[in-house]
């Protein structure tokens, strides 16, 4: 049998980029959600030859920017040869279409992009199944808007008669291989659930690496666990899979860490929604070790980003310790940044994953987690 092509070609690849904002009233974060775009795009190998921001209150509900500005994009990809605009949010299908017919460029959304990057990370039948799930459903809503070829009728073999459009033909394949996807994901699902609730009655203590992408949460668990063969790349979302590890304290006994797909501003819902399965590590685990990069630009806003990721996974009340990583690339900036997050009440210990500065208190931190969860334990069972 033929394997299934993917309904969304993610194949081509523009040479050139503009990207693409709208800094609704003076937003702090439009210029680093920007930032994040373009590099992005930096991982599909994609330059970006300008960066456009429109100011106004709310996004032109037609085509996201106003005409005069896309005018002014058509212009000025005209002279730089860039063939691909690139929007920092995410469209609905009558806005991408206007806007390519008003800047007779290529237009993709925030969301496209960092599906388009899961779809080259994912390696295992798992994370492909994921993501082919959310690709589906970023679709679907697209289909209306495809033209004419969509809007014809046909009677063929297998279709519900002769006044059955072409669009809802394909929506219905789409939706009878995401009910297939849905099947084999709460199957994965229910598996995960068997081993979480085995090595509770283990007594094993769990800890889940939680952060935004490429803040060194695989590095740290690779350096943890001291094994080699962890992924740990300096790119975006290069772990989309569950990894579990254990990890040995020096004075004796152990604690299972797990790591997974990192988090960034603007996460698609569809990537969220296909990804539950491996995200319910997080909700399962005892223990969050939440990994700030200390030497990003704005490592608080990153952290805030992660806690309204947690909140949606009904996560984000776990106890938590905030591991400030790759304090070799800050020195006392790392310090002040600690301060900030204890001031918040946050338990904060800095690291350097590529060194192991800082493991030794992590490890004290996350024994003394294990030694309260310990103490409670037979209170729980005791009250059941």
């Amino acid at each position: 049998m033929s394997r299934q092509k993917r309904s969304i070609d993610l194949s081509i690849k523009p040479k050139k980029a503009i990207v693409c904002g709208v800094d609704i009233n003076s937003a702090d974060d439009t210029e680093v959600s920007l930032d994040e775009l373009v590099m992005l795009l930096e991982n599909l190998g994609i330059p970006t030859m300008a960066r456009v921001i429109q100011k106004r209150n709310t996004p032109d509900p037609a085509s996201f920017v106003g005409s005069g500005k896309a005018e002014e994009i058509k212009d000025f990809a005209q002279k730089s040869e860039a063939t691909l605009l690139v929007v920092d949010d995410f469209l609905s299908p009558t806005q991408k279409s206007n806007l390519q017919k008003l800047t007779s460029m290529i237009v993709w959304d925030r969301a496209f992009v960092i599906m388009k990057i899961f779809e080259s990370r994912a390696h295992t039948a798992e994370a492909k199944l994921q993501v082919e799930l959310a690709q589906y459903r970023y679709e679907i809503p697209s289909l209306k808007g495809l033209g004419h070829q969509m809007s014809r009728t046909g009677g063929g073999i297998g279709t519900r008669g002769p006044g059955e459009t072409e669009f809802e033909r394909h929506r219905r394949k789409l939706e009878r291989r995401m009910k297939s996807i849905t099947s084999r994901l709460e199957a994965v699902k229910e598996r995960r659930r068997d081993r979480r609730e085995r090595r509770k009655k283990d007594g094993a203590f769990t800890a889940a690496l939680v952060g935004y992408t490429n803040s060194g949460k695989s590095t740290l668990l690779k350096s943890l666990s001291k094994d080699s063969g962890i992924l740990a790349a300096n790119q975006l979302f290069s772990t989309l899979d569950t990894v579990v590890r254990k990890i040995s304290f020096r004075d004796g006994g152990s604690f299972l860490l797990s790591d997974t797909v990192g988090f960034i501003r603007k996460l698609p819902p569809e990537l969220v929604a296909a990804f539950r399965a491996t995200l319910e590590e997080v909700s399962g685990a005892d223990l969050l070790l939440l990994v700030i990069d200390s030497a990003d630009k704005d490592p608080v806003g990153n952290m805030d980003i992660v806690l309204n990721t947690l909140k949606e996974l009904k996560a984000d009340d776990l106890p938590r310790i905030v591991v400030l990583n790759k304090i070799d690339k800050t020195g006392s900036e790392a310090d002040f940044t600690a301060m900030e997050l204890r001031a918040r009440g946050e338990e904060t210990v800095k690291v350097c994953a590529l060194t192991g500065e800082g493991f030794e208190e992590l490890l004290a931190a996350v024994k003394k987690h294990t030694m309260e969860n310990n103490e409670s334990r037979p209170e729980a069972e005791h009250a059941q």
